[in-house]
């Protein structure tokens, strides 16, 4: 039996599916800066992080002068981050293990439905560190369902939702939220794709503990298959 990472990514394979970008960009003049949230980055220490708004200067500033529109990356990435806020902390182990795709940029920036969907649940997740303004989308891709998942989001991207809302493939249906909506993070986006929410609505964890890795990324799909059809890998900048 084929299993649904195998679903997922024949699904996306077939020509015959047309996969949206989910943000603006260009391939012939835009670029991407990867950007390393792990333990190996000595360069982004407590200092930086301890406030949000040094945090989005020192993203600004990678974007800026690498002459990037976007900063991008974090899939199944162990990421020392997230020690800036006690909502990652329980009584085991701690959460560090990412399992979205951040998209960094300036607030306001518009957020595209990669195909035909419809409205699952939202919710303005408002812990710090949290989510803030959060749409999950449902996609049926022949016989599997995916969830996708946009954290982050500004509170006005919540406005005239509905459970069921149909959203159209290529729909600007969101946008990047400043600090004080989207969980007290440099604006980005967080792209995460599930295929199980196991009952729960309007958030799902995109942050779980190293020691249960596996069973977690088991019940999601990578999001750079997606985003591969909104940049090409040749794109990021590596220098």
């Amino acid at each position: 039996m084929m299993t649904r990472q195998k679903q997922f990514e024949k699904y996306l394979a077939d020509p015959t599916h047309r996969i949206y970008p989910v943000v603006d960009f260009d391939s012939t003049t835009d670029r991407l800066c990867p950007l390393d949230f792990t333990s190996n980055n000595i360069e982004l220490n407590m200092q930086i992080l301890s406030s949000t708004e040094t945090f989005g200067d020192w993203v600004s500033a990678k974007l800026a002068d690498s002459g990037c529109r976007y900063g991008i990356g974090g899939y199944d990435e162990h990421r020392t981050i997230y020690s800036r806020s006690t909502h990652f902390d329980t009584d085991l182990e701690p959460r560090r293990l990412h399992l979205g795709v951040d998209i960094w940029g300036p607030a306001g920036n518009p957020v595209y439905n990669f195909m035909d969907a419809e409205v699952h649940s939202f919710k303005n997740n408002d812990h710090f560190g949290d989510y803030g303004g959060t749409i999950i989308l449902k996609y049926q891709m022949d016989e599997l369902v995916v969830y996708g998942l946009y954290g982050h989001l500004s509170l006005a991207s919540l406005d005239g939702l509905s459970v069921g809302k149909a959203i159209a493939g290529g729909t600007a249906f969101a946008v990047f939220g400043a600090p004080a909506e989207n969980g007290n993070w440099p604006p980005h986006l967080h792209f995460q794709l599930i295929f199980d929410l196991q009952g729960r609505t309007g958030d799902y964890p995109g942050v779980c503990q190293f020691s249960q890795k596996a069973t977690w990324l088991y019940n999601g799909a990578d999001p750079n298959l997606v985003l591969q059809h909104t940049f090409n890998s040749t794109d990021v900048n590596r220098d």
